[in-house]
């Protein structure tokens, strides 16, 4: 199982963002990731976010070794062509290491006050569907023609090329069970949900029939969850963890002790060898619950001491 970092915009100042990402290259992770908003999601609509795709360029320079990526990019805030560009730059800086997480959108205030059409959610997906159509066929051919509903394509050239080949890996990130795992079966290098083993196979099994249906290996995609760390044997803090993710991400308990990767050294070796079980081969974990120092000691024991473990 691979190990990556989920790092929130809005929860870290830029020191803190480069800092920790040094430190997860030097503690093993596997990938680091950015989050894409420009604004809190609160009634307020104030304080610091740092823009996702600019943040990302810098840190793909100074990090050497790990795989660098978006979980996940909104569809809605930039044509896909203009998209496929800044990726193609991004995999160049990077070495060729570029992880690209896509998905429909879904921030609507975010959306009202930059003045950006939000759509309805059929029209997101609609809209997601074609945009990955852009990007594999920029990325991939000399020129580019297309003649969607939505964007268009007329000769189009993307030079430089990415490096990777045929094409940077290509993540969709959402759970939605009778449009968007369809898109993710049809498009996708690369799935990711928020969820731990219980929803990972609920949901994975039918990302499999998908993929049966339209002819494809359900094995020839990478899978990832999003959970919440705490290691601990405090049951009372890993309930409080519970408690909040429910009310911050609006799930309920059960869905909530699912996205929890929580507990003692041996429950978490548990937990993550049934997730390996349902299909999964990539851990995030998110860094907006707990504050970063708070975090760091988690992390590096995470990556030195269980993941050795998982699967044994």
């Amino acid at each position: 199982m691979k190990f990556g970092i989920f790092t929130s915009m809005g929860s870290h100042d830029w020191d803190g963002i480069r800092q920790l990402w040094l430190d997860v290259e030097e503690m093993g992770w596997d990938i680091a990731c950015v989050t894409d908003h420009f604004m809190p999601n609160t009634a307020a609509r104030s304080g610091p976010v740092n823009e996702g795709w600019s943040t990302l360029s810098a840190l793909a320079a100074l990090v050497p070794r790990i795989q660098v990526g978006t979980i996940v990019l909104g569809n809605t805030y930039r044509h896909p062509a203009v998209l496929a560009k800044m990726a193609a730059q991004v995999d160049i800086i990077s070495g060729g290491r570029l992880l690209l997480g896509l998905g429909a959108g879904w921030q609507e205030n975010e959306h009202t006050a930059y003045g950006l059409p939000f759509y309805t959610v059929g029209e997101r997906l609609a809209r997601l569907d074609e945009a990955c159509e852009v990007l594999l066929s920029l990325w991939t051919k000399e020129r580019s023609n297309y003649d969607g509903k939505f964007y268009q394509l007329d000769d189009a050239p993307l030079d430089p090329k990415p490096i990777q080949s045929p094409h940077p890996e290509l993540m969709i990130g959402g759970g939605g069970e009778r449009v968007t795992l369809k898109i993710v079966a049809k498009h996708a290098d690369h799935w990711n949900v928020w969820g731990g083993p219980r929803i990972l196979a609920h949901k994975g099994a039918i990302l499999d029939q998908h993929c049966e249906t339209i002819g494809r290996d359900p094995d020839s995609l990478s899978r990832s969850a999003n959970m919440a760390l705490l290691m601990s044997d405090d049951k009372s803090a890993c309930e409080a963890m519970v408690a909040g993710v429910s009310q911050r991400m609006r799930r309920t308990p059960e869905d909530a002790a699912d996205i929890c990767l929580a507990g003692s050294d041996q429950a978490l070796v548990d937990r993550l060898s049934e997730l390996a079980a349902s299909g999964v081969d990539t851990l995030f974990v998110p860094t907006m619950f707990r504050p970063v120092e708070e975090m760091r000691d988690d992390l590096a024991r995470l990556i030195s001491d269980i993941a050795p473990k998982v699967g044994d």
